[in-house]
């Protein structure tokens, strides 16, 4: 039972480092390089540490100037090893003791610690504990560089962390800021003592004992219980003994320190990143970006050269035959935009003013509204990750919103089912009215030169050649003026069409350049919470 709770342990240790890797990835150049370079060294450790001996567990012993911690050491240990402190190579070295050394070596090269001693038999201590390493530890507020560099290191690696105090300075500010308080975390892992008990009267002990765990419980460690013990008379030091063996014997001490670390890094990776997820991109979002955008681009003007284009090609086409060449004087707008491709090759380029100062800012606003709404409720570094996102292919945008526009099939050559046939009544009822005229010419010519006028053909009284006439001018006149009703109706069908597939051409510039890298950002920032959830 103890190997399968062991395995879903580590199993389940293994998920969160897996998830703290991924968060840490996920935030790289987006969160503050500390709160990143924190996680990156705790995952360090942690394979390090899972790559060495499992069956040893390290303890140290972690204690201020003048707290005994030595002498607890030695007494625990039941040895006097910690004694020849003054002739070790230098005073910034710790000294390990070692219970089941086999196999032990490699832990304690990582954990730099030359120092060895094989510890012997201890009655409570190491009877069922299997591999145990104890390690007594220069004094963490040390005046020497070089022993506080060593402490924090060790603090950092070790499996169980004790913390030895003493009744003069068990309530040090500078102790518990620096050094206690900041492995809250790790109350699993901790035990607190209180050496030196001798030194108090038998009344004096339990009010410091409530005292400095009140202290403790300010620190974030109140589910830690606190021993008061002596060195120099031995109480309390057999309920020590078996406190680190039952947490060595239970071999889960290396897993939840490597747990508590990953809590500790997933933590400061959430206050670097902020609390809150991003609301991410809905449809609304899109649409607003587009119309933006196809405002800056001047996609009205586009749609008004269409509807012109079209009324001008429709009174070429079905305009009163007389009158109809003066619209050749006016110019196409469509082929002043180069939007108008009678058979040459396709331009990816319009002729559109370029995005000028207004116009860029404008693409800038719409981008940058867009990106707001994507990253509301988002904290600050995501925030400006979504929106530096957003923002990415600013310079290509413009370029890329011409070509949409370019591209669109505005149906810009094709005309109107009825053009031909009101052409065709044109030209019918202008050769009716010049017949007319002819006819009338020839008899006008006949008088002139006193010939024989012969009798005309009348229709209720009215000459036939001058019903000719009048009925092609009027019919002529007719269709001329309906033509530019029916096309003006055309004309709006063709703008809202035009306006359609412009809309839907700069939607897809949007959606390459401004929509999809900002999604990937969201989607990061998604991925980035989940993972670190999953971490802590």
């Amino acid at each position: 039972m103890s190997r399968h709770r062991d395995a879903r342990t580590e199993s389940a240790l293994a998920r969160r480092l897996e998830a703290l890797n991924e968060a840490r990835e996920l935030g790289e150049g987006r969160l503050d390089d500390s709160a990143l370079q924190q996680a990156y060294d705790v995952l360090e450790r942690a394979t390090s540490r899972r790559s060495l001996s499992a069956d040893h567990t390290v303890v140290g012993f972690f204690g201020a100037t003048g707290s005994g911690k030595s002498s607890l050491f030695n007494a625990v240990a039941a040895t006097d090893a910690a004694r020849v402190t003054v002739r070790r190579p230098t005073t910034s070295e710790a000294l390990a003791m070692v219970w089941q050394p086999a196999g032990s070596a490699p832990l304690l090269d990582w954990l730099e610690v030359s120092e060895r001693r094989e510890g012997g038999p201890v009655p409570g201590l190491t009877d069922d504990a299997g591999g145990l390493v104890l390690l007594d530890l220069p004094d963490f507020d040390s005046v020497q560089r070089a022993n506080r560099e060593t402490v924090e290191r060790l603090a950092g690696q070790v499996d169980v962390l004790v913390w030895v105090v003493d009744p003069q300075k068990y309530a040090d500010a500078a102790i518990h800021n620096e050094f206690v308080r900041p492995f809250a975390a790790h109350a699993a892992v901790t035990l607190v003592v209180l050496n030196q008990v001798d030194r108090l009267a038998t009344a004096e002990v339990k009010p410091v004992l409530e005292s400095l765990s009140s202290i403790l419980d300010r620190d974030g460690l109140g589910k830690v219980s606190v021993l008061g013990v002596s060195a120099v008379t031995g109480e309390g030091i057999d309920v020590l003994r078996r406190r680190v063996a039952a947490v060595v014997k239970a071999r889960q001490a290396q897993s939840a320190r490597l747990a508590a670390d990953v809590a500790v890094a997933a933590r400061h990776l959430a206050d670097a990143a902020g609390a809150g997820d991003a609301a991410g991109i809905h449809q609304q979002d899109r649409k607003a970006l587009a119309a933006g955008l196809a405002d800056a681009v001047h996609m009205e003007t586009v749609v008004s050269a269409v509807q012109t284009s079209y009324r001008l090609e429709a009174t070429r086409r079905t305009g009163w035959p007389v009158t109809r060449w003066m619209s050749r004087f006016r110019q196409d707008p469509l082929r002043r935009l180069s939007l108008r491709r009678e058979g040459g090759p396709d331009v990816n380029r319009t002729s559109l003013p370029p995005a000028g100062v207004a116009e860029q800012a404008r693409l800038d606003s719409a981008v940058r509204d867009f990106a707001d709404a994507a990253g509301s409720g988002a904290a600050g570094p995501w925030r400006a990750s979504i929106r530096a996102a957003a923002r990415s292919n600013r310079e290509a945008l413009p370029d890329a919103l011409d070509q949409a526009v370019a591209s669109a099939d505005l149906k810009a050559n094709k005309g109107a089912w009825w053009w031909p046939v009101f052409s065709v009544i044109q030209w019918l009822a202008l050769l009716v009215a010049v017949g007319g005229l002819a006819w009338l010419g020839v008899l006008a010519a006949l008088g002139y030169f006193q010939l024989p006028v012969p009798e005309v053909p009348r229709e209720q009284g009215w000459p036939l050649p001058t019903l000719m006439v009048l009925a092609g001018v009027v019919l002529g006149i007719f269709l001329a003026v309906t033509s530019k009703l029916i096309a003006a109706a055309g004309a709006r069908g063709r703008a809202a069409m035009a306006r359609r597939r412009l809309r839907e051409g700069i939607a897809g510039a949007a959606e390459a350049l401004v929509v999809a890298p900002t999604e990937a950002e969201v989607d990061r920032c998604r991925a980035f919470h989940e993972a670190l959830a999953a971490a802590q």
